[in-house]
């Protein structure tokens, strides 16, 4: 086979510079932004294991029951913002007409409140697409594990499985006996302090988007399978100092939505950050989306 020294200067060139983009991939300093936008700090938690009950309306012989509890892993790191979006961050998002103003009208780094599932999804779109970087709302489960020992989960009690607003009252009454009261107004970051993971505000007075759908789950007679399952993504997760469902388009807890003990005093946001892999960084570097 003769030789072209065209074509193999060319090949030569390219593995190079494929060479040189994954040499970088692993590197800390940011890469290639298309356009330089402030980024909340972040937190990295590593790998790990935690039993978590799950999300979600479970029945067994047609009576509520108790979420089951499984046990989760966490495979890769996860990057979530360590404070909840604020308010100045998400006025950029609508600054740039990408972003319905939220109900609340204050300002500063005070999370962002008066926000649906909706205006946070389009928020981490938009970011996003000005950081060139995949954000999203976290899950359930990572939103579980972040929180720690700060997660609490469902409010169960007794009462007759027959009658839904009993159960509602005795989610309220224990509520109640953990001491909680209402506290409408939002607080600069940090004002509830940290975890043992480093993530702020975690279970304060602003519950938490997440992108986990409100599933509706039947349980076999063995207490241990779940028989059948309907997803209704009309309605998120929504976490905090309790875990509550609410409709996509509701921006005050307060106002209605899938709510279950006492309504959340706010709602808001914070994102996880995917980690491209060293292939992804090393075309963006060269220029390929």
């Amino acid at each position: 086979m003769s030789f072209d020294p065209v074509i193999t200067f060319g090949t030569t060139a390219a593995v190079a510079l494929i060479g040189w983009g994954v040499s970088h991939a692993l590197d800390t300093r940011p890469f290639g932004l298309p356009h330089q936008t402030a980024v909340s700090e972040l937190v990295v938690l590593g790998s790990g294991s935690f039993e978590h009950p799950q999300a979600g309306e479970f029945l067994k012989g047609n009576h509520p029951v108790a979420a089951p509890i499984v046990q989760e892993t966490m495979m890769a790191p996860l990057e979530i913002m360590k404070y909840q979006v604020s308010i100045s961050e998400y006025g950029r998002c609508v600054a740039d007409g990408a972003c319905k103003p939220a109900d609340s009208r204050k300002s500063g780094d005070i999370p962002v409140t008066g926000v649906s599932h909706i205006d946070a999804e389009v928020y981490a779109t938009w970011l996003s697409a000005r950081t060139g970087q995949a954000w999203r709302l976290p899950t359930d489960v990572e939103w579980a594990y972040a929180a720690s020992e700060k997660y609490r989960g469902d409010i169960e009690g007794e009462g007759d499985p027959n009658n839904p607003a009993w159960r509602w009252l005795t989610r309220y009454r224990l509520e109640t006996a953990l001491g909680r009261k209402p506290d409408p107004e939002p607080r600069a970051q940090g004002s509830f302090g940290t975890n043992s993971k480093g993530v702020a505000d975690i279970a304060g007075n602003v519950w938490e988007w997440t992108s986990t759908c409100y599933s509706h789950a039947i349980i076999a007679t063995d207490g241990k399978r779940i028989e059948s399952s309907i997803d209704n993504c009309g309605v998120h997760v929504v976490e905090g100092f309790h875990r509550t469902y609410m409709s996509n388009f509701i921006r005050d807890g307060k106002s209605g939505g899938c709510a279950v003990g006492t309504p959340p005093d706010n709602l808001g946001f914070r994102l996880v950050r995917d980690r491209p892999s060293p292939v992804q960084v090393a075309l963006r570097r060269l220029g390929f989306s």
